[in-house]
């Protein structure tokens, strides 16, 4: 993990590939990847997003005829191999995240592989994971004909565990309360925060509503003061891309 694969993969494979006739496509999980994967790549190149890395999401594209990189979700990519199980037009596909597995994505690797083999043999695979296992990885080189097996080393950074106990919310959440796990998120967050006021928090929930109602509960228990001297960024795939860019960029305040 931390290595780059996402953004330095597709990067060197249009830069040194030889795939000079065809689009790079690459296949993240979800949306919110897609379109951040896809931003990265094009600030790297110093070129607006759209132009010679792009992405398309459901209900949303930024291509050009210019576009050689092509950052897809899943049902995206799934869709065009109905539509054309050739994949004319691409030279390589990259699985990003393999190890999140889905029905899309394992149909995917599997159309993908049988145009290799029975239509396409020029067709490129590429299948990237921080955790892909003894186990998984194995497998899917088998799959890919018994292809190579690359390992890029990546950064780690000690992590420290910390169990909550005694809470009420925490105790209805675990009993399957869902309003209850905001409150008792919530109450980690004010937690941490009376800890420590450096860093930034990264707090992981199931879906929107529940980050809007985590988000509402932390401005109605912190004190104005306190609120003005933190940022709280929601972030998820219905977001507009403008929000999706401002939550994981750096504050100009320092908050």
């Amino acid at each position: 993990p931390g290595a780059g694969k996402s953004t330095a993969v597709p990067l060197a494979l249009l830069r040194d590939g030889g795939f000079a006739d065809g689009i790079i496509m690459v296949l993240e999980p979800r949306r919110v990847a897609a379109r951040a994967a896809a931003a990265r790549m094009a600030s790297l190149l110093g070129q607006p997003l759209g132009s010679e890395v792009g992405y398309r999401v459901r209900h949303e594209s930024k291509t050009s005829r210019e576009t050689r990189v092509l950052v897809v979700t899943e049902g995206v990519l799934v869709n065009k191999l109905q539509a054309d199980p050739t994949l004319e037009g691409v030279a390589c596909v990259i699985f990003d995240e393999f190890h999140e597995r889905s029905v899309d994505a394992d149909l995917a690797l599997a159309l993908c592989r049988e145009a290799q083999t029975e239509l396409r043999p020029e067709l490129r695979l590429v299948v990237m994971s921080a955790t892909l296992g003894e186990a998984l990885g194995p497998a899917v080189a088998a799959t890919l004909g018994g292809c190579p097996t690359l390992t890029s080393d990546g950064r780690c950074f000690p992590v420290e565990r910390r169990h909550l106990s005694g809470s009420r919310p925490l105790a209805l959440a675990a009993a399957g309360h869902p309003r209850e796990v905001e409150e008792a998120v919530a109450e980690a967050v004010l937690s941490a925060l009376a800890e420590s006021a450096q860093g930034d928090l990264l707090v992981f929930l199931p879906g929107e509503r529940e980050i809007r109602g985590v988000e509402s509960r932390l401005a109605d228990a912190l004190p104005a003061a306190r609120r003005a001297a933190l940022r709280v960024c929601p972030l998820f795939g219905a977001m507009p891309l403008e929000e999706q860019r401002a939550a994981v960029a750096p504050d100009p305040q320092g908050r």
